[in-house]
């Protein structure tokens, strides 16, 4: 009997079933979570952009820091399958938290408990991730299923792709277009639908168990080589005598295949110091890409493209670029000799993801115009808006330059002078002139402007009084923001209805409160009479509107428009997520393919937690930068990002260059068989 036709009578392990879904739905959970993660920071717990950014990059971090502590738990303590099932609780715990923590019935302490949601979160997925593939693996005889193994990895990294696709467009929707708890939208069940797939995740996996082949642990082969290299650094240290290796040094405690495995390891090892750079690139596209998305024009006909959903461009793209790249670009490239070996793709890989910040800095200077005037430091904004349906004279002086300004504001109109140099607090004495001979004459008041440092100060001039309050001039999120200013003998009722006639806000006129609203056309209602018609709201603008009530019982009101609305378009973006992508594909997937065909075999599990580390690393980069806070600008911390790149790959280019090819051969080649393809099939996109 042929050795094929002994293969072909193993039948397919039918466990793989259970654990394709399980990575499924994990990693459903897991994108899910994540895209909508930064803006819910922002949003609802009340994060600066920064601050939001901030979070997210050290949850990221931490995420592709306890891999290291996953593998570990698995093969020297519980083994595979206790420790995928025992963490994956840990994560399912944590994504149900995050979920109720978003439920404003619940009131529970937000901050608090979405960071604990957040930490154990990444603890059970970053310590299932080195598993559950290679879990998978233990399924399959070698070398009589090698054929099937492959199909399993296939089958494994679809499902990642899968995953990731649907949840990133789903959640976004979920988040935006679902209304609950009186709210204009829902993050409960946009955080709650993934981590109903995770609870599911546990099912399937725990389903499968009398059909799994469970190996015990193997030994902690990173805890071996961690001991080996720290005796060798002691021991060379101490002794006098000249080795050809400083790993040499341990050879009276350590094995000498274990040794010369390690040498290998480290000559890779080398390599991965510039790559952290390139992750703290990759990972933006859910932070400051995603911010970034969210101050744009976002309608493509009748349907609206959530900032947040433009992440699904990179797994769609990535399952477009690596039969692509595979069967053209590469080929392409080397007959034009830019890529001769696996380290010059990667080179122009990092290359590429420069150039995907450079076109995001020139996006972003290209959104300039539709910020508005933001509040700085050392700046001081005040605007003063009229109550009336006439003019009214307003002088106001400013001590600290000596100047007054003297200047009549629009009946129902607004005066602003948004570059008021201010420390801590300055006060400007004014005063309000109305015409007598018009609705105004009462209008006499004399007084002091406190205007607070980085604060958007505004006044409203009304029958009684100038009443103060802050104003709050950032874009509008998923819609617009308005304001009512009401200058009435009493109170009065105000509605907002669409073309529908269905009405989006009913709020009595003491309510001065920014109030959020879906964009649209509206007629505004007043105590049951139309005052205007037709009134367009555009998404991301904030919007102030004084009502007036003349004698006659007649209301008359305006619109003005504190910050404009979203023009530049959203796909305007999709350039940079094209560029990013393929630089993806040259990088993380060529980076994964060489460092394990260059790592001894008995090595390549030590190698993948180092390579998910340096995804720690790159984040850790991202927050120690927006921490450092000395970009006063977006665009100038997209440019210093791409400039760092380029950096980094001219010193990766030297390294490169000097890097000698070796066929290395270890003493566990049997052993680790598995473990190449495992990592070579698994995610190649490494968030």
């Amino acid at each position: 009997m042929s050795l094929q036709s002994k293969h072909t009578k193993l039948p397919y392990p039918k466990a793989v079933g259970f654990i394709v879904t399980n990575e499924f739905c994990e990693r459903f959970c897991y994108y899910g979570m994540r895209t909508i993660l930064s803006l819910y920071l922002r949003d609802k717990l009340g994060y600066s952009d920064n601050g939001a950014t901030v979070i997210y990059h050290v949850f990221t971090m931490f995420a592709y820091f306890f891999p290291l502590l996953g593998a570990m738990i698995a093969d020297g303590w519980l083994g595979r399958f206790r420790t995928i099932f025992y963490l994956s609780l840990v994560y399912a715990t944590g994504s149900v938290l995050i979920s109720l923590t978003a439920m404003p019935p619940l009131d529970l302490p937000k901050l608090e408990f979405t960071i604990l949601a957040l930490l154990l979160i990444a603890f059970g997925t970053g310590g299932i991730k080195p598993c559950v593939s290679a879990f998978g693996g233990d399924q399959f005889k070698l070398p009589e299923q090698e054929r099937y193994l492959g199909y399993f990895f296939s089958l494994f990294y679809f499902s990642i792709n899968a995953g990731s696709l649907i949840s990133t467009f789903l959640t976004p929707i979920l988040r935006a277009d679902v209304h609950c708890f009186g709210e204009n939208d829902c993050y409960s069940l946009a955080f709650g639908v993934p981590g109903l797939l995770m609870i599911v995740s546990i099912v399937f996996f725990v389903a499968g168990k009398r059909l799994y082949i469970i190996k015990n642990p193997a030994g902690n082969v990173l805890g071996n080589v961690s001991a080996c290299v720290g005796y060798a650094l002691v021991k060379s240290n101490k002794s006098k005598e000249k080795r050809e290796h400083w790993l040499d040094h341990a050879d009276d405690k350590y094995d000498s295949s274990l040794i010369e495995d390690i040498k290998g390891l480290l000559r890779v090892l080398v390599l991965f110091i510039p790559l952290p750079i390139f992750w703290a690139l990759f990972d933006q596209q859910g932070s400051r890409w995603t911010f970034q998305a969210d101050r744009m024009y976002q309608e493509i006909g009748s349907w609206t493209l959530k900032a947040d959903q433009m992440q699904v461009l990179n797994p769609l793209l990535i399952l477009v670029f690596i039969p692509l790249f595979e069967v053209a670009i590469y080929p392409f490239l080397t007959w034009c000799k830019l890529i001769r070996k696996p380290l010059h793709k990667m080179i122009w890989g990092g290359v590429l993801a420069a150039a995907a910040f450079v076109i995001s800095g020139i996006v972003e200077l290209n959104l300039l115009p539709t910020y508005g005037t933001p509040v700085s430091d050392g700046l001081a904004q005040l605007r003063v808006y009229n109550g009336f349906n006439c003019n009214i004279t307003l002088n106001v002086y400013n001590p600290a330059e000596n100047v007054t300004d003297k200047v009549i504001i629009d009946a129902l109109g607004v005066y602003e002078k948004l570059d008021i140099e201010a420390h801590q607090q300055i006060e400007l004495p004014y005063s309000l002139r109305g015409v007598n001979t018009s609705d105004c004459m009462d209008v006499n008041y004399d007084g002091k402007f406190v205007l607070k440092e980085k604060t958007a100060n505004s006044y409203f001039v009304s029958k009684n009084d100038v009443y103060q309050y802050d104003d709050n001039n950032d874009k509008a999120i998923d819609g617009v923001k308005v304001r009512f200013l009401s200058n009435t003998f009493s109170l009065s009722r105000i509605m907002m209805q669409d073309k529908k006639n269905r009405t989006k806000l009913n709020i009595t006129t003491d309510n001065k409160l920014q109030t959020s609203l879906e964009k649209g056309t509206y007629d505004i209602i007043v105590d049951g009479v139309l005052v205007m018609q037709e009134v367009s709201l555009q998404t991301g603008a904030v919007y102030a509107i004084p009502l007036y009530e003349d004698n006659g019982g007649n209301f008359f009101m305006d619109i003005r428009t504190v910050t404009p609305p979203n023009s530049l378009h959203i796909l305007w973006l999709v350039p940079q997520y094209v560029v990013m992508t393929m630089g993806e594909v040259m990088f993380s997937v060529t980076g994964l393919e060489f460092s394990f065909t260059q790592a001894p075999a008995s090595m390549k599990s030590v190698l993948q937690s180092v390579w998910l580390l340096t995804v720690a690393f790159g984040n850790l980069i991202v927050v120690l930068i927006v921490e450092g806070n000395f970009l006063d600008a977006q665009w100038k911390e997209f440019f210093l990002f791409a400039g760092l790149m380029l950096l980094d790959m001219l010193i990766f280019t030297v390294m490169a260059l000097r890097y000698k090819y070796a066929e290395l051969k270890s003493s566990t080649e049997d052993l680790a068989t598995g473990d190449f393809k495992l990592v070579e099939k698994n995610e190649p996109k490494s968030n």
